[in-house]
């Protein structure tokens, strides 16, 4: 099962005003381990960089000036997602980014079917509780401490983390960004012990709930199965 899991930065809220993506960040993770891929563009917007956006990301009109614009990276994007599900915090405010930029430039749109929104599972889960991603992150215990600003890619792996908290899965080591999933799953392996443990069970105690059986005659079903 792949899947993964993204992140964008924007100019703003609405790509119907002239907001456009700034950054794309995004973690392949396969039957839930992470397979070290990764994807993370930043993205000459070709236009001013507002003052609330920049607060957000710290993102400048100076320093994307040299990026590619969207439509230099988009087949490389849509190749990296296929026709994988894509793990989104809010997915109908990047969807929407993604998919303006995408029919801005003539290519294939993504069909919000693909995406699975975190923020949905989280209020659904937790109703009534705080589900941003800095709120999930304290919930679950997840280190958030490298976030001073939003960034696509580091948000990406942190959300990463949360999703499988929120689902139940596996909870891989996003710290180590080149571990392949084969040799995750390898480290998640524990062998035998080659001895077992020594009994801390005294014999007093052994005598103790013998003897409690016993006065269970056959109630004690497990007796009959040693």
């Amino acid at each position: 099962m792949r899947e993964i899991v993204l992140d964008t930065e924007t100019t703003g809220f609405s790509p119907e005003e002239g907001d456009r993506i700034v950054e794309i960040g995004a973690v392949e993770l396969m039957n839930q381990l992470p397979t070290g891929r990764t994807y993370h563009q930043y993205i000459n917007p070709m236009r001013d960089m507002p003052k609330g956006a920049f607060e957000v990301h710290g993102l400048s009109e100076e320093f994307l000036r040299d990026f590619p614009v969207f439509e230099a990276i988009a087949d490389a994007f849509l190749d990296f997602v296929g026709d994988a599900k894509m793990v989104i915090h809010n997915a109908a405010f990047d969807m929407k980014f993604l998919n303006a930029e995408l029919g801005w430039c003539k290519r294939r749109i993504l069909p919000m079917d693909q995406a699975i929104d975190t923020l949905m599972i989280a209020r659904t889960k937790f109703p009534g509780s705080p589900a941003s991603l800095d709120a999930l992150c304290r919930r679950f215990g997840v280190d958030n401490s490298a976030r001073e600003k939003h960034g696509a890619l580091l948000d990406s792996e942190i959300l990463a983390e949360v999703y499988l908290e929120l689902t139940g899965g596996v909870q891989p080591d996003f710290g180590l960004s080149t571990t392949s999933g084969t040799s995750t799953q390898a480290a998640r392996t524990a062998g035998k012990r080659p001895r077992p443990l020594a009994s801390r069970i005294t014999e007093e105690e052994r005598a103790a709930h013998d003897a409690f059986v016993g006065k269970m005659g056959d109630a004690a079903l497990w007796s009959k199965l040693a």
